[in-house]
């Protein structure tokens, strides 16, 4: 190279540091705010700028003229690596990265981005006449469905069968999450059976006791419809699908925020626990750890002086509350509940010498009451009663039902149902234009399993106007799939 090159190359640098200075590009790039491109138009104004100054200062460099077109290429193309950049950078942080990058971040943590649970319908049939006095059969949200298999679904939705409906698709969602949820009703195993195929009810699922209450009263085989051979009979023939499919990230980076860095630990606890197939939410109680506001001596001593609360004996087991909330397709008992499974996935990340205390949520079930006013949504002429039997109207309801569940199924453990977020999740329906007479109704808990009825009021509890559902430390809401409260006008 010549000498005047190498002066030539001096004097080209020289100009774009003072380019670069004087169009302030410098706090481009790596920032105390994160990655900031540089965008495409800063980009051609700084190029326009050094051929000037290199060049001419009288260089045509109109829209119309070949130099300044072969500029705006040449900062598209710098633009679009500044983009790359910084998508390289964002892809090296949970809080920012996205796809594949926050997955193969989530797997460094040792959480893998979890799978979804697939979905699908099937179909109930009626296999007889109801029993005497039974006008009509319902299945609540939830019920347990299984196949020979071993695996296991719930109804996504209530079903309600009866005289005058007696066949009615279901949609059903797998219980267990992942391409194992994907059941196919014609695979067939080596002597000709249908190990994914959905034909039997959950026996140990006690939201179904009253319908085998009702196969027995029917003089079917008490349980009979365990195998799908009772009053009601399952017909699954379309598989279901989507189980193959991953948190979206949002969901996935709010669980790796959250998500502990240590293994001995109550977060740690949680974590794991929050990821169990039938767990909805997850609480873990420390009693020792934190400052306990209630003891008489807090605010009574300087803070390097003592404790906040009384010595721990050493000698003494060390208790913590695992509080868990279950979705409404749990079984909570038994040797494959619920409580089984959280006690054994606790086991290796538990503290030594901690024992934790697996206990259910207490689950606060609620209703929804008021005037539903609608505008431009095709209901037919008549009386009230008429108008909330129409298919349109009971379409209604469904959506608004749906509606609902994103509401209160959200709600954190404690969180009251407020009647502003119910408002506003109605009135966000299309065609529904006002919301009036709205209140929360408490129902009661269901019996225990000794069945005592001592204590519990039998009656729906309907709350005052805008009063909200307050709930205790330990409970959670629970929203019932019903829709007679709901009146469409």
């Amino acid at each position: 190279m010549s000498n005047d090159s190498i002066l030539d190359l001096t004097d080209v640098l020289a100009i774009d540091d003072q380019v670069t200075r004087s169009t302030g590009s410098a706090s481009f790039g790596v920032t105390a705010a994160g990655f900031l491109p540089k965008p495409f138009t800063r980009l051609l104004a700084e190029r326009i700028a050094l051929a000037r100054q290199l060049i001419d200062a009288d260089l045509d460099l109109s829209s119309g003229s070949v130099l300044r077109k072969l500029l705006e290429i040449s900062a598209l193309e710098d633009a679009r690596t500044w983009t790359a950049l910084g998508a390289l950078y964002d892809d090296c942080f949970v809080s920012t990265a996205r796809g594949r990058a926050l997955g193969d971040l989530g797997a460094e943590l040792g959480l893998g981005r979890p799978y979804l649970n697939a979905t699908g319908t099937v179909t109930l049939n009626l296999a007889g006449a109801l029993p005497a006095g039974i006008s009509q059969l319902v299945l609540p949200r939830g019920s347990r469905m299984t196949t020979a298999g071993g695996h296991r679904v719930a109804l996504a939705a209530t079903a309600t069968l009866s005289a005058a409906v007696t066949s009615l698709p279901v949609p059903v969602v797998s219980f267990d999450a992942g391409p194992i949820g994907n059941l196919d009703p014609s695979v067939a195993d080596s002597g000709g059976g249908n190990p994914q195929k959905i034909d039997r009810w959950e026996v140990a699922d006690g939201k179904l006791a009253g319908l085998l209450a009702a196969d027995a009263a029917a003089g079917l085989p008490d349980g009979a419809s365990a195998v799908g051979q009772g009053l009601v009979r399952i017909v699954h023939t379309v598989p279901l699908s989507g189980g193959e499919q991953q948190w979206d990230d949002e969901r996935y980076r709010a669980l790796l925020l959250g998500a502990p860095r240590s293994v001995w630990s109550a977060d740690a606890i949680a974590t794991t626990v929050s990821l169990l197939p039938g767990v909805r939410q997850v609480t873990v109680r420390d009693g020792w750890g934190g400052i306990d506001l209630s003891q008489s001596v807090f605010g009574d001593f300087t803070f390097v002086e003592r404790l906040f609360a009384a010595d721990r004996d050493l000698a003494s087991p060390y208790f913590v509350s695992v509080l868990v909330a279950p979705t409404e397709a749990a079984v909570w008992d038994g040797p494959d509940g619920l409580r089984a499974a959280v006690e054994a996935a606790i086991r290796d990340v538990r503290p030594i010498g901690v024992f934790p205390g697996v206990v259910e949520a207490d689950q606060v079930f609620l209703g929804v009451q008021g005037d539903i006013i609608t505008s431009g949504i095709a209901l037919p002429a008549g009386s009230v009663a008429s108008i909330n039997s129409s298919p349109a109207a009971l379409a209604l309801k469904s959506r608004l039902l749906d509606r609902l569940h994103r509401v209160v199924d959200t709600l954190r453990m404690a969180e009251p149902v407020r009647c502003a977020a119910v408002t506003a999740a109605l009135m966000g329906e299309p065609g529904v234009t006002d919301v009036v007479n709205l209140r929360l109704v408490r129902f009661p808990p269901t019996l225990d399993q000794v069945g005592s009825t001592a204590d519990t009021d039998p009656t729906p509890q309907i709350l005052g106007p805008d009063e909200n559902l307050a709930l205790g430390a330990d409970q959670i809401a629970v929203l019932v799939d019903a829709t007679d409260r709901l009146t469409v006008r």
